[in-house]
């Protein structure tokens, strides 16, 4: 993410009180976040907690007040480290803001009731898509937080803005108007179940899936509910013959002032700007997936060295690597995050991104990478086993250094592309030294196929006219020259066999004898079965 980034005190605004509380900032609140990292009371206990280095802002979760003190005299003791602008923390002790304070780290009070997974990614997607605007991966366009600040300000209501399953993605600022429901939607936690169930009583969820109009909610003063606008966000449809996809929600709570005469008129055109947002951000990787992609070589390096990148992602650039590409037979939309909580798990370090329907794993420092291919086989069978999901692999391992992971990516692409080509002839879970051989193959008889000039002619003819010959001289190419072996494949007597290649040779006009021709009536056949 580079020198880019949002200042705490944007940050802060974005994800406003419902969530988030500013304790002290001793530098000021123009410092600038571009990363953000999750620090456990496991990664403290077992000194595998990343440097300051490594992010801007920490989220401390479950950590003592002792592992806290010693987890920040640990970031600023050296006379090479920095201190992170800032620490996130529930409920934190009077001593660890004074002890974080001394040594120049703003603290932040997390909401006791909020889900840090679900702050953790509004903070990703602030960073990634509400940055200052000169910055060249951003652009007004992708910025759902503006979106619901501006509905919110027009139409004078409290704005939230979620996915296809409720979850929200962005929300104007809040105030003590805002009732039980719009607090616990922010904070990731799920409504009452007496609200939820009402408003799936009366059919609103239906109708928000269903139509383009604006629903309106009526209060419920017995269940804590002020009156609620609420429109379906959809994205127009791929062909005529589909209804359009819903994408998600944007809620409208009325606090105390009345909301404006035409917030319909203005919610039917938010939902327009809403999944046009959506669809760029779905289209767009994260900053963090950019920069993944840019060490794969999937993306332009924008100048930026492998050091530069691995700096920002917080991996060690050189030891030896490995690059995993996974591909899954049909579409998997959350397929790509469940694979990055499996690599996590396995290795903190773990890299993931995806591009064109493929999942890329890179883990940038293993020693043994035999566990690395049961790792692999052991999420393979875990999807195939819980998702009904039918994945191949492809491993380059060991990989001297970052250096050599975009030249590996380009190798394991070739791997999959004869996967996705001939799905039984490469291995479920296969290294690119194993598939070596059929992949050269493949691509050699793929570059025959696509020059009708490097077919012999007599090849296509023998095809044309007579399927039965064509098999057996095909089979015969590939047992070697082997009657006995290439009888026994075709089910036939070894005479027949030697009869079919004299005449073969006589249709031919050649000798089956010669090393040459045999070569390139082979590839020829293959290009012929391929076209």
């Amino acid at each position: 993410m580079g020198a880019a980034g949002v200042g705490l005190g944007r940050l802060l605004l974005a994800l406003d009180a419902t969530m988030v509380s500013l304790v002290d900032a001793p530098r000021g609140l123009d410092l600038a976040v571009a990363s953000a990292a999750l620090i456990d009371a496991d990664d403290v206990r077992l000194g595998l907690s990343m440097g300051a280095d490594a992010a801007d802002l920490f989220f401390l979760l479950g950590i003592t007040e002792q592992q806290a003190l010693h987890w920040i005299d640990r970031q600023t003791s050296g006379p090479a480290t920095r201190a992170p602008v800032a620490v996130f923390v529930k409920k934190p002790s009077a001593a660890l803001v004074a002890h974080a304070v001394a040594a120049g780290i703003a603290v932040v009070a997390v909401e006791p009731r909020a889900r840090w997974e679900r702050l953790y990614r509004l903070v990703n997607h602030v960073l990634d898509h509400h940055r200052d605007r000169a910055d060249p991966f951003s652009d007004s366009d992708t910025d759902l937080f503006g979106l619901a600040q501006s509905i919110a300000d027009r139409v004078h209501g409290m704005v939230s803005i979620e996915d296809e399953q409720s979850h929200v993605l962005a929300y104007s600022a809040s105030n003590d108007e805002a009732d039980e429901l719009r607090r616990l939607s922010i904070l990731g936690r799920a409504g009452p179940p007496e609200h939820l169930e009402w408003i799936s009583r009366w059919g609103i969820f239906d109708a928000l899936h269903t139509s383009g109009e604006v629903v309106r909610v009526a209060a419920r003063p017995e269940l804590g509910l002020r009156p609620r606008l609420a429109i379906g966000i959809h994205h127009p449809p791929e062909n005529d013959r589909r209804p359009p996809a819903f994408a998600g929600t944007i809620w409208v709570q009325q606090g105390s002032r009345a909301l404006a005469d035409d917030a319909e008129d203005v919610l039917r055109g938010a939902a327009v700007l809403a999944a046009r947002i959506m669809s760029r951000l779905a289209a767009r990787p994260s900053t963090h997936a950019l920069r993944v992609q840019q060490l794969l070589g999937l993306a332009d390096s924008d100048s930026l060295g492998v050091a530069d990148l691995a700096r920002e992602l917080g991996v060690v650039a050189d030891g030896n690597a490995a690059v995993i590409g996974f591909h899954a037979a049909g579409h998997h939309a959350r397929l790509p995050d469940v694979v990055a909580l499996s690599a996590s798990a396995f290795r903190v370090d773990a890299q993931v991104t995806s591009k064109g329907g493929r999942i890329y794993v890179l883990f940038p420092h293993v020693a043994k990478p035999p566990s690395v291919t049961s790792w692999i086989r052991g999420t393979i069978d875990t999807l195939r086993a819980e998702l009904g999901v039918q994945m191949q692999a492809v491993i380059a391992a060991p990989v001297a250094g970052l250096g050599g992971a975009a030249a590996a990516r380009t190798e394991v692409d070739r791997v999959l592309d004869t996967a996705e080509r001939h799905p039984h002839v490469v291995g479920q879970v296969t290294s690119v030294a194993e598939a070596r051989t059929t992949v050269l193959l493949d691509e050699i008889v793929g570059l025959v196929s696509a020059d009708q000039r490097l077919v012999d002619p007599r090849v296509r003819a023998l095809c044309a006219r007579d399927a039965v010959l064509a098999r057996t001289l095909r089979v015969y190419l590939d047992s070697f020259g082997d009657i006995a072996v290439a009888a026994q494949r075709l089910h036939v007597h070894p005479n027949t066999v030697r009869y079919r290649i004299r005449r073969i040779e006589k249709l031919l006009s050649t000798s089956l004898a010669d090393p040459d021709v045999r070569l390139l009536f082979a590839l020829g056949l293959r290009a012929v079965e391929r076209q």
